[in-house]
């Protein structure tokens, strides 16, 4: 695979920050906000999705459904590693798969539709190995930080972020996936920018109807657009995951304080031996550093903390990377 060099200018950080706040946002009113033309929009989204740094999937959140989510851990030896993460990666019900601590272990999050699910998940569809030396599956309790409102793509004043906001989500009320909204989510799960005609193509609906489901789930906050980019091409180039075990008298404090931290994508409350994780990106190892002796360490609730370095994504937010299992993957810079 050839190796590509991308540079993001302010340009393309103002539309990968428009993207985050609507994914589904149109190019003309991206272009109004930012102040620039349609086609220069349109023409500099081509450019990353081609180059396969930035696109726009749809998920779905599960718990909207009555599902849980969780995290994964599985130690494992250094020889089974990339396998191992392959072979999640490649499932439908996983994202955010990530090799750590030297090769020797594997994140990722999965989300169960039910209690048979998980216990499923748990008893049976976890790999068991020899090569498998432990596995630990955490349940999310309360997720106070996601990636999709992470502050590390922020490059929009407020004004011209308020200008993008979709309406507000409704999540009071109740609201059932239909069978025909299957192949509608898995197109979309491609290509969160998929044009009503392009989905009603897919579907064999039509547009009219498609247009009002998509607006249904997405209200609902069933259906939610993730920007799909690497750190890295923000200029975030060392991340860690921080398994935290916190007094539970200051559980919730230390979790808004952590969510506020512009070094963090995701903050949860977990199940098991730990009960608080946070992803956190930083633009170099010394940086981590003085995020976890400085800020981190100032947290005195935090009775101890595991920190363990990604060294390689092999799945975000949408499908298999290319390049994730140790073939040549693309070189990203922030410019």
């Amino acid at each position: 695979m050839e190796t590509h060099t991308v540079t993001l200018d302010a340009t393309d950080r103002a539309l990968v920050h428009a993207l985050q706040i609507d994914g589904r946002a149109p190019f003309r009113l991206i272009g109004e906000a930012l102040g620039v033309s349609e086609n220069t929009v349109a023409r500099r989204y081509r450019r990353l999705r081609t180059a396969g740094v930035l696109r726009v999937v749809g998920g779905v959140d599960g718990t909207r459904l009555g599902g849980s989510a969780w995290t994964i851990r599985l130690r494992c030896t250094p020889d089974a590693a990339v396998a191992l993460a392959d072979a999640l990666a490649a499932r439908p019900d996983t994202s955010y798969v990530h090799l750590l601590s030297g090769g020797t272990e594997i994140s990722c999050s999965v989300q169960t539709s039910d209690a048979d699910e998980s216990e499923a998940l748990l008893l049976h569809r976890l790999p068991r190995t020899a090569r498998v030396t432990s596995v630990s599956a955490h349940l999310l309790l309360g997720r106070y930080a996601l990636p999709s409102t992470w502050a590390g793509a922020a490059a929009l004043t407020p004004e011209q972020a308020a200008r993008l906001a979709p309406p507000p989500v409704d999540d009071t009320g109740d609201i059932t996936l239909l069978p025909a909204d299957r192949p509608l989510l898995e197109h979309l799960a491609r290509d969160g920018r998929a044009s009503h005609a392009e989905l009603a193509a897919a579907t064999g609906r039509p547009e009219s109807t498609v247009r009002r489901r998509l607006a249904a789930l997405r209200a609902a906050g069933v259906l939610v657009l993730l920007i799909d980019i690497p750190p890295a091409a923000l200029g975030f180039r060392t991340e860690a995951r921080l398994w935290m075990s916190v007094r539970p008298s200051r559980l919730t404090a230390v979790a808004e304080e952590l969510a506020r931290h512009p070094e963090v994508s995701l903050v949860a409350l977990t199940t098991g031996p730990t009960n608080l994780l946070a992803a956190v990106n930083c633009r170099d190892t010394q940086a981590l550093s003085r995020y976890l002796t400085e800020r981190v360490a100032a947290l005195d609730a935090i009775r101890s903390m595991e920190t363990a370095p990604v060294i390689r994504t092999v799945k975000r937010a949408g499908a298999l990377l290319p390049g994730a299992s140790g073939r040549p993957g693309r070189v990203l810079r922030s410019g």
